[in-house]
């Protein structure tokens, strides 16, 4: 896939773990992993949204654009 999540970096960065940002964005701690993981097909706008207001962070530091080879 072209665009990466990097969100495992970012939690790492801020010293966060899995159940503490889902309880902060609202979503289950299965959720976040499936999007920590990379296994996300797709993410809504508010979710992002939160992720980025949870992290004090911009979308571009958790998606990343990688032209396939």
């Amino acid at each position: 896939m072209a665009i990466r999540i990097n969100l495992d970096v970012m939690m790492a960065k801020r010293k966060i773990g899995v159940g503490e940002l889902a309880e902060r964005i609202g979503i289950t701690p299965a959720n976040v992993s499936i999007l920590k993981n990379g296994r996300a097909k797709a993410v809504r706008f508010t979710t992002l949204d939160a992720i980025c207001e949870a992290l004090d962070c911009q979308p571009g530091d958790i998606l990343e654009y990688t032209p396939n080879e």
